[in-house]
């Protein structure tokens, strides 16, 4: 039973030391939100390299950052770090993602 419980901890282990972690792209919204719809079509060529998280800015608990960003919308932060504000610019998600993925890889 013991042989059995340490092969399953190493392979648990080893198995999660394999997967690779996304970065997290935070999309700062307000409802009425077009612009966000818009910009959530022209990332979705890099859905596949990211986690999306929507943060709606209107709700109670996040009134801090509806102070910050309330006439900034669409605000993009990728890994908790600012990254663009007023729209999306490809490049420079395409820029940052290159450079994350470079760093998960070593290289």
């Amino acid at each position: 039973m013991q042989l059995a419980r340490s092969s399953l901890g190493v392979f648990l282990v080893n198995c999660s030391a394999s997967k690779t972690t996304l970065p997290v792209l935070t999309l700062f919204t307000k409802d009425p939100r077009p612009l966000c719809g818009e910009a959530k079509e022209v990332l979705k060529p890099y859905k596949n390299r990211f986690i999306l998280q929507e943060v709606n800015v209107t709700l109670p608990e996040n009134s801090a950052w509806y102070e910050r960003y309330k006439f900034d919308i669409p605000v993009f932060h990728l890994n908790g770090q600012f990254l663009m504000m007023h729209g999306e610019n490809t490049s420079k998600l395409e820029k940052q993602l290159l450079k994350l993925e470079q760093q998960s890889t070593g290289g």
